[in-house]
């Protein structure tokens, strides 16, 4: 699932910037306190000055003028100060906010429900202002909002939509540190690695050079916007065709460069680590099976997840273990039936990420993985608003575009 369920991505990557409304959307687990920075040190900490100097100079490209809109949570807190004096060093204006799960879950446990879907008219006046948004993942804990009812998450999500909406129409330049791999303690034990490795792997590929990355990204971008039909094959029995035909493509390379500045929407959005190409595929063309071996839903693992589609649309969808009954149940409690058209594709371009043996779960990065759902894909250049989507990581998988394989069993063909 995209940046609505797994990674939360809170309909447009910045939304959680300004009300604690839109906080509840992050995904979440654990209700441990946040780690100090001389804790933060102790593991795989980042270069924090390097980090934010080559967000604010490189990635969102920030100058003088600029209003910055900064957000993240206490653990990084060395990095988000920085942040906000290398935006200051430029001539830019910062406004730093702060994110927790103890907030996120106090919004659910003690904010009348009513409020859900009260309009958001002061998170859309400061939507006015900013022209860069950087936001640090935050969440601490896998399940933290795993007892709240799926119908107030989906009304949360709801409300907050406009406001994703008026940061894509003004063009905000949108830079996310975390996608699906910030090195929590959770995620390095669904990955099968200490916190120490997966923080110093994480960092490490945040900092890196993209040049290489952007390079691969065009190849790639070049080559899919050719094509009409992907045929999409995995080990866990995935069997999905589905067009692409004259759909444009954009790539997150981990910089916001002024081309992508010109074009606009999706373009000035990057998602760190970077690497990845993706798309919003021909409306109803999606036919077959998406199956997806492992995943977790706020805390609880699912496994052999099986989305039939057709006419790019689930008719169908089965699997095992405590998540899935979850998901299931969420996915049901939301009425958009945007939630059920099979709405983007995403292929991972960066290969100095690598699944971790141990594992079975994937991430978005990682060369040659593909990744596949439904419900919002206005982030990848479509018009569906869902507040929710299913969907996922498929590992090792064969691609072919109009019968010729350009990924075999997970790796890119030359």
């Amino acid at each position: 699932m995209r940046r609505i369920v797994l990674l939360s991505f809170c309909a447009i990557a910045g939304i959680a910037l300004l009300s604690c409304q839109q906080m509840p959307n992050q995904p979440v687990v654990n209700e441990k306190p946040a780690a100090s920075p001389e804790m933060a040190k102790k593991t795989g900490a980042p270069d924090a000055e390097a980090i934010s100097n080559r967000l604010v100079t490189q990635v969102a490209g920030v100058k003088e003028g600029d209003v910055v809109f900064i957000n993240g949570g206490v653990r990084d807190l060395e990095l988000l100060e920085d942040l906000v004096t290398d935006a200051r060093k430029v001539g830019a204006f910062p406004l730093l906010t702060i994110s927790s799960d103890r907030m996120a879950k106090k919004y659910y446990e003690e904010v009348p429900e009513k409020y859900d879907s009260q309009s958001p008219d002061f998170d859309l006046k400061l939507a006015t202002l900013p022209t860069v948004l950087v936001s640090v993942d935050s969440s601490e804990a896998e399940g933290n909002l795993a007892d709240v009812s799926p119908t107030r998450l989906a009304n949360t999500a709801k409300t907050g939509q406009p406001v994703g909406d008026l940061f894509q129409k003004r063009n905000v330049r949108q830079v996310e540190v975390g996608n699906d791999l910030y090195p929590t303690e959770w995620r390095a034990k669904h990955y099968g690695i200490s916190q120490d490795e997966l923080a110093k792997t994480f960092w490490a590929a945040v900092n890196t050079d993209y040049s290489g990355v952007q390079a691969t990204g065009e190849k790639v971008k070049t080559t899919l916007s050719t094509g009409k039909e992907l045929h999409i094959t995995s080990p866990e029995g995935t069997d999905l065709k589905v067009k692409i035909e004259a759909r444009p493509f954009f790539v997150s390379d981990g910089i916001i460069s002024a081309e992508d500045v010109q074009k606009g929407g999706p373009a000035v959005s990057v998602y760190l680590p970077a690497g990845e190409v993706y798309c919003a595929p021909v409306a109803g063309s999606a036919e077959g099976k998406i199956v997806i071996g492992q995943a977790f839903f706020r805390g609880k693992e699912m496994t052999n997840v099986a989305i039939i589609i057709i006419g790019g649309k689930v008719t169908s969808m089965t699997g095992s273990g405590p998540g899935f009954d979850a998901m299931k149940k969420e996915y049901d409690a939301v009425s958009d039936p945007g939630k059920d058209l099979v709405s983007y594709i995403d292929f991972g371009i960066n290969p100095n990420l690598k699944i971790w043996p141990a594992s079975k779960v994937g991430n978005w990065v990682q060369s040659g993985m593909v990744s596949v759902g439904t419900g919002n894909n206005t982030w990848a250049g479509g018009d569906n608003k869902a507040s929710f989507d299913v969907g996922g990581h498929l590992p090792g998988s064969t691609v072919t575009l109009d019968g010729k394989t350009i990924i075999e069993k997970g790796e890119w063909k030359n």
